[in-house]
């Protein structure tokens, strides 16, 4: 049993069960034994590898529609390019790379800001970026940043947020709770809880018993916060992450640990726990801001982006290993079996240029 595993069993003895979405936070963000602020999760060695581990060509692409943003919104100065959730810091280093060949004027003008809650993580963070020439600063929170137009990135962001289950029993939607089975391990629970069953997907009403509803009411919290931001001062936004474009019913909570899925309540806090995230209600959540979104899959935007073009100057003078490792990276990033048609992409402008 993981020291973390041990205190939310002690925790629902004494109080008794606790929503999933808090057993998430604990899991991944508990102070002294949660997964992000305890252990490198990134990269072969780690337990999942994000798409800017896999190749230099994703950052450079992200980092040339934001430029094009930028330059859309009239290249307003000054302005902050911002990643958050930021990881080890390898996006940034590939886009702080792509920018300074692009305009180096902008690297030298502009302010950069890494948003990350993680202490951890940030030192990482300054690591992988040690030596970069721009004015770059850490945050916890958007609130902090300056009230100057806002260019940001955000990757395998909302899919660590916590999110809310609920399970159909009867006539209702039940919330999903963690409790303790008769030998004191933890189980999921129908609690006493309900959702209003407007806030599901219109085909709630034709679920099974026993079917499992998300709601994630922090992810839109937060895609707010991002919006008010862009909506007061300017900029635009690029949020990538695995999910869907249409709200669903279905169980998506998933728990990753060294690249291979392992049960949920198995080993909290050395585990990765996230879930699918729906882009519709951040979608709508950016419309009630007065911006536009624009929904695609991550191998559209790529290769809209000019991967496949890339991809060819990488490999136009490199010898065949290298050249067969760029189109692994391609077909990795893009392909519709891989993360192509899994992952997908928002972005967030204007509602004059999104149309």
């Amino acid at each position: 049993m993981t020291p973390l595993k041990e205190r939310i069993v002690g925790l629902i003895g004494a109080t008794g069960p606790i929503p999933v979405s808090e057993y998430m936070a604990l899991c991944l963000f508990d102070p002294d034994a949660g997964y992000y602020t305890t252990r490198e999760p990134f990269g072969a060695a780690g337990d999942f590898i994000t798409a800017p581990e896999i190749s230099q060509m994703f950052g450079e692409l992200v980092a040339v529609w934001l430029y094009q943003a930028w330059q859309g919104a009239g290249r307003p100065l000054p302005v902050t390019f911002a990643e958050i959730g930021p990881g080890r810091g390898t996006l940034m280093k590939d886009m702080l790379r792509t920018w300074s060949r692009l305009d180096p004027a902008l690297v030298a003008d502009a302010s950069f800001a890494m948003i990350e809650t993680s202490r951890r993580l940030v030192e990482i963070q300054k690591e992988t970026l040690a030596g970069r020439d721009a004015k770059l600063d850490w945050h916890q929170t958007i609130g902090t940043l300056p009230r100057q137009p806002l260019f940001i990135v955000g990757n395998e962001l909302f899919d660590a947020v916590p999110i809310r289950q609920f399970v159909h029993v009867g006539e209702s939607w039940r919330e999903r709770m963690v409790g303790l089975d008769d030998n004191d391990d933890l189980r999921f629970f129908a609690g006493a809880g309900s959702l209003d069953p407007t806030l599901l997907p219109e085909d709630a009403s034709d679920a099974p018993e026993g079917a499992i509803a998300e709601v994630a009411p922090a992810r839109v919290a937060l895609m707010s916060v991002i919006a008010g931001h862009i909506a007061a001062q300017g900029g635009a936004g690029l949020f990538i992450d695995y999910g869907h474009l249409r709200p669903g019913i279905g169980d998506t909570l998933q728990a990753l640990r060294r690249h291979r899925h392992e049960d949920v309540l198995a080993n909290p806090g050395e585990a990765d726990l996230t879930a699918h995230v729906d882009f519709a209600p951040l979608a709508d959540m950016a419309g009630a801001h007065g911006l536009g979104a624009q929904l695609s899959t991550q191998g559209e935007f790529l290769l809209g982006m000019g991967l496949i073009e890339r991809a060819g100057t990488l490999g136009a003078d490199a010898d065949a290993k290298t050249r067969q490792a760029i189109s692994d990276a391609v077909e990795r990033l893009a392909g519709p079996d891989a993360m192509g048609e899994l992952f997908k992409v928002m972005k967030v402008l204007p509602a004059a240029r999104a149309a």
